[in-house]
């Protein structure tokens, strides 16, 4: 009963090790984004990790990878187990921190496939912890899938080596498997919608009245019979239920004070170069989107860049790259969202999305 018990938790683990550092070695870049959410100043107050963001989640997602084929074949089984008693236990305290002060809301355990709540990312932790404390407890009856040495050196070499090329192949151009809201298929307009029937957000409101210079809460039933001279100070809202939150929801294309979306996304051959920030974007990228930029009008196309840089960096990164079309804003979010290099280039047929490319991969589009 114990060994099969241990199996059972051996495959378990290694399975489900696997199975999440590959979600998230397809897409690092979004692990990478979620690293810095947890490093930013609501969380951690870890600014100076920031920049190191990407560098740390390819390393988390091949060690992932990496422990889940060792625990497998039982290779060094007592360094893999005792690897993966402290990975969980660090995981868990991060989404125990993150469900219980609410400040990261999804943990990105699975990526953009599976969404968690932290409560959920939590529970998933602890399950994970208590299979884990079975192992350790056993390790000695983890043992070995090949009797040969040399195939067990082989076998997690080759997974290293697998995990290591995925990770350059999608940095270098884009998921192999696109799980975002955004993916080449989808619908902008349709996205945004909230079918009819949907559960809408619910808030409680809490009104704060000075009454005779003492400061009191009421709430909304208050307000017909607040006392005589009650002076509003301020308004507390908690959110009971989100609601339903459709795909798409922070989308937009402003200029001027003005979000053309709607007159943008009906526009039957819509190119976009998407740059999050500008003052990050890769140089040479950057120099092939002017040549893009005039093919793709000679061929009817209403060219656009999209980016949450201020005007200035607008300006700047028009006149040094002699780029020739308008921008238009979006929040940060919603444009790493859609794409994951930067710049890249998204083609849309009335607000649907026909391509997206790296821009490593410009000479691929088919315009």
């Amino acid at each position: 009963m114990k060994n099969a018990i241990t199996q059972f938790s051996r495959l378990f683990v290694g399975i489900l090790f696997i199975i999440s550092g590959l979600i998230k070695l397809n897409d690092p870049v979004g692990f990478s984004y979620k690293l810095a959410e947890y490093f930013s100043e609501p969380v951690f107050n870890l600014p100076f990790l920031e920049p190191f963001a990407l560098t740390l989640a390819l390393f988390l997602v091949i060690v992932e990878v990496l422990l889940g084929i060792m625990l497998l074949i039982g290779y060094k089984s007592k360094f893999t187990i005792w690897s993966l008693l402290l990975m969980i236990v660090f995981f868990t305290f991060l989404t125990f921190y993150s469900a219980y002060f609410d400040v990261v809301k999804d943990c990105g355990c699975f990526g953009d496939a599976l969404h968690l709540t932290p409560w959920q990312s939590f529970s998933k932790d602890v399950i994970l912890l208590f299979f884990i404390f079975i192992l350790f407890a056993n390790k000695k009856l983890v043992r070995p899938l090949f009797n040969h040495k040399g195939v067990q050196n082989l076998v997690t070499s080759l997974g290293l080596v697998t995990a290591i090329f995925l990770a350059y192949h999608v940095l270098n151009h884009l998921p192999i498997i696109d799980f975002r809201p955004y993916k080449v298929g989808t619908n902008i307009q349709k996205g945004m919608e909230i079918p009819e029937g949907a559960p809408m957000p619910v808030v409680q409101m809490t009104f704060i009245y000075k009454v005779n210079g003492v400061e009191k809460e009421f709430t909304e039933n208050d307000l017909m019979n607040l006392p005589e001279g009650a002076e509003f100070v301020d308004r507390k809202d908690k959110v009971i239920s989100e609601g339903y939150i459709p795909p798409i929801h922070d989308f937009t294309m402003i200029k001027d004070g003005s979000d053309y979306k709607d007159e943008l996304l009906q526009e039957p051959k819509l190119l976009m170069f998407v740059s999050y920030d500008l003052t990050k974007a890769d140089e040479d990228g950057m120099q092939d989107l002017e040549k893009l930029n005039q093919t793709a009008q000679a061929k009817g196309y209403k060219v656009i860049g999209m980016t949450n840089s201020s005007e200035e960096e607008i300006a700047k990164a028009q006149k040094k790259y002699k780029l020739k079309f308008d921008f238009y804003t979006c929040d940060a979010i919603a444009l790493k969202t859609i794409e994951r290099a930067n710049p890249s280039i998204v083609v849309l047929n009335q607000g649907t999305i026909t391509q997206k490319v790296h821009y490593n991969d410009i000479k691929k589009l088919k315009l």
